[in-house]
């Protein structure tokens, strides 16, 4: 008897229940409520439904993400070893292989004025960065939350890891996607602000075709001219472009459809756990997550109206010929952001058709966070 009641006993203390702290509960919540956003109202159901489970397993078991060298028999927790593809900067790039042989750079090519809106719409990175150095961050850890500012997920993992920030690259990360699936209820109140009714009814010229040389051709052309003047670039536009050129050159069918399919998504369910794992209450529940949320909302909101306000700037000098509109679309959740600048547009005039003027500053944005992330690199030094 005495022995099935201390194995009775030795069972019930190994569940989690005598192990969970209210922080541990606060960020089960905070999970659970993630996943509601992604499955009952779609915010980047892709990226946040593994993030959020990621968050809701660290929580309740946390030696999934136990250290190799913490384990008694050497053996690390299973997302541990997802998270050091991180670390090494190895999913972020391949993450971007599938974006390129996703994205159509079309618009970008036919209408190459697009990379300026897509410039201005970095402001918030570099405004992030300021605001980050203001509140007490080194210069590093301040560079890699700055990323945040430019709605690219990916390259914010990507710059941490670089800049061994590892310790911020949770909060950073969560902050980043977060906001990414937040776009159409934070853009349009800036959106309608910073713009007039006759302003956002606009409608732009149909954009010239673009020539098969020209697809091939770009790619190329724009991983020799940045990373030969940015060589940190190279991890990210490198594989941008290369999984671009996969869907251009017409003749690697097979590589297109692996990269933009099942690696991609292979790609972000071990990103997406893995960065969600790193949220435990011990590392996200502090000030400094506090500050990163809200430096990246600030950010975001920033590089959201700069990119509008240089929009209204081309609509000026262009005698109206630009919607300024598209310029929020200069962030890189693509192509969440473009078809909210559509969303606006039709609101104010529904024969109004902006999404493939927007993609231009989207993809734009892509390329222009990448080039952020490398010049911080190279300014630390870091290749």
């Amino acid at each position: 008897m005495d022995y099935i009641t201390t194995t009775l006993g030795n069972l019930v203390h190994q569940t989690a229940f005598f192990s969970l702290t209210w922080g541990n509960l606060i960020m089960i919540a905070v999970a659970c409520f993630f996943l509601y956003l992604a499955i009952r109202h779609e915010f980047e159901p892709l990226l946040l439904v593994p993030i959020a489970f990621g968050m809701l397993l660290v929580n309740i078991y946390p030696d999934i993400m136990l250290h190799a060298e913490d384990s008694a028999n050497g053996t690390g927790g299973l997302l541990y070893y997802f998270y050091k593809l991180d670390e090494w900067s190895i999913l972020p790039s391949l993450i971007f292989l599938g974006v390129g042989a996703m994205t159509d750079f079309g618009p970008l090519i036919a209408n190459p004025k697009s990379f300026l809106l897509g410039a201005a719409a970095q402001f918030g990175i570099f405004a992030a960065y300021l605001g980050a150095m203001a509140m007490g961050f080194s210069d590093k850890a301040a560079a890699a939350v700055s990323i945040i500012g430019g709605a690219d997920g990916p390259t914010s993992i990507f710059l941490a890891g670089k800049l061994q920030q590892t310790a911020l690259m949770g909060p950073i990360a969560v902050a980043a996607y977060s906001y990414m699936s937040l776009v159409p209820i934070i853009q349009p109140p800036i959106m309608k602000l910073l713009t007039t009714e006759e302003e956002r009814k606009i409608k732009m010229e149909q954009l010239r075709p673009v020539s098969k040389l020209e697809r091939i051709l770009f790619p190329i052309v724009v991983t020799i001219v940045v990373c030969v003047i940015l060589p940190t670039t190279a991890p990210l536009v490198g594989m941008l472009m290369l999984g671009n050129l996969f869907r251009e050159s017409g003749v690697v069918r097979q590589l297109t459809e692996t990269a933009s399919n099942a690696l991609m998504y292979i790609v972000v369910i071990l990103l997406g756990t893995s960065v969600g794992a790193t949220t435990s209450a011990e590392a996200f529940l502090n000030m400094d997550t506090i500050k990163i949320v809200v430096l990246g909302l600030v950010a975001f909101m920033f590089g959201t109206a700069a990119g509008v306000v240089f929009g209204k700037i081309m609509c000026k000098a262009t005698g109206g010929k630009v919607n300024p509109l598209i310029g929020s679309a200069g962030v890189s959740a693509v192509p969440m952001a473009a078809r909210v600048s559509q969303k606006v547009g039709a609101e104010a005039d529904p024969t109004n058709f902006l999404l493939m003027h927007a993609m231009g500053p989207n993809v734009a944005g892509v390329i222009g966070t990448a080039v952020a992330a490398g010049t911080f690199m190279a300014i630390f030094g870091v290749m």
